[in-house]
């Protein structure tokens, strides 16, 4: 999809269509941009840029939260109508997508049509914009995808088509190649896929492992098969949040490691997962990061969850946080499937004692979190909560 979230917004207000559209926080938040329409882009803003250096480059821009929910449910239609033309879909992200076509299309000749297919039913029925490639392997799909945004279409049929491609562009048009990786090949002075391709032992030297993949995908070689997403498969799930001043109040932590774990007890138990591992993350006023983690036993409520977490930022020297995020590792299915908050606070007993804590919270910081609990899920609404909390921390003390 091309600037998806952005996409959605301008597409639901005709008002903002044309407009310098940036999806994230707001100028006058911490954060950093989401996404952002291409006329945002002609500024110079993109993705993941501190939300205080786009205002810079764009004062004028239309700055908006984003709406998890919207683009979510936007998604499943897109996935639904991507699917069928395909034998197996990969899905990568909510506006990204793999698609074998291979017995679905039989020749690339009527890949190329269903491409087309797509990308008008794509206007047509759901209003938005997508960019298509159609190749022989998944990184030359991914290249030609990007080729022609946005609402772009190309075509590369063959592995010489790809090399040809590519072969004079910079190192950094490979799939797999990162901001990281760039770097560390251009301080040897290799700049383009010539020089990556010509200079095969130092890459291999350089990268091992990595930089034989790397020169298997620059010379066009790629036989990795679309694999359907499994959520099984995910080694993780956490969730994180970035305080608009620093926190110097662990008892606020406590409470808000308290929702974090909620929302990714709710998150797993959707797919029937639970965790053997808590993970907590702490970012402090000066950036730097601290990542902890503890194996357990089966964490699949909250209060455990938080427990264990906190007991891991209990051992670190108490600095002002910036952001701090929870997360469970070591997923296994067969759990407890807790997809609403009605059944995370069931009638036993670990129920009552989150219900008597959230009320506890209650007390403490004047808001209804049992009543709000279905809207915490989203991101603005978490941010505008967590707000609140640490505002009333400090009128309270």
């Amino acid at each position: 999809m091309d600037a998806f979230y952005a996409s959605v917004e301008s597409r639901d207000d005709p008002s903002l269509k044309g407009k310098p559209l940036i999806i994230g926080s707001l100028p006058t938040e911490r954060g950093v941009v989401a996404t952002c329409s291409y006329e945002a882009r002609e500024y110079g803003v993109h993705s993941a840029m501190n939300i205080k250096e786009a205002y810079r480059l764009c004062p004028e821009g239309v700055y908006m939260h984003p709406n998890f929910d919207k683009y979510k449910s936007v998604s499943n239609q897109l996935h639904e109508l991507w699917s069928s033309y395909a034998s197996a879909s990969e899905y990568i992200a909510l506006d990204e997508a793999y698609l074998d076509v291979t017995d679905t299309a039989g020749t690339f000749e009527r890949a190329t049509e269903m491409a087309k297919e797509i990308k008008r039913r794509t206007r047509d029925e759901i209003g938005l914009n997508c960019s298509v490639g159609v190749a022989y392997s998944k990184s030359a799909a991914k290249t030609a995808s990007e080729e022609m945004k946005p609402d772009g279409y190309f075509e590369i049929p063959t592995r010489e088509a790809f090399v040809d491609l590519v072969i004079d562009r910079d190192v950094g048009v490979l799939y797999t190649v990162g901001k990281s990786t760039e770097k560390k090949l251009k301080e040897i002075e290799i700049y383009t896929v010539r020089d990556l391709v010509d200079r095969k032992s130092e890459v291999i030297s350089l990268l091992g492992r990595q930089g034989e993949l790397l020169l298997e995908i620059a010379q066009g070689i790629d036989d990795r098969k679309v694999v359907p997403y499994n959520p099984e498969e995910a080694k993780s799930i956490s969730r994180e949040i970035t305080f608009q001043e620093d926190v110097y109040n662990y008892g606020l932590l406590n409470d808000v490691l308290l929702l974090l774990a909620i929302s990714v007890v709710e998150r797993a138990g959707r797919h029937k997962l639970h965790g053997n591992g808590v993970v907590l993350k702490i970012t402090y006023s000066d950036m730097r990061s601290i990542t902890r983690s503890k194996t357990t036993h089966s964490c699949s409520d909250p209060l455990t969850i938080r427990k264990e977490a906190f007991e891991m930022l209990s051992s670190l020297k108490k600095r002002p946080v910036r952001l701090i995020g929870v997360g469970v590792f070591n997923l296994t299915s067969g759990g407890t499937r807790q997809t609403t908050l009605d059944e995370i606070m069931g009638d036993d007993a670990s129920g009552n004692a989150l219900e008597d804590a959230l009320r506890e919270m209650q007390r403490r910081y004047r808001f209804d979190f049992i009543g709000n609990m279905r809207h915490m899920y989203r991101a603005d609404h978490l941010h505008r909560i967590v707000e609140h909390m640490r505002v009333m921390r400090i009128v309270l003390g």
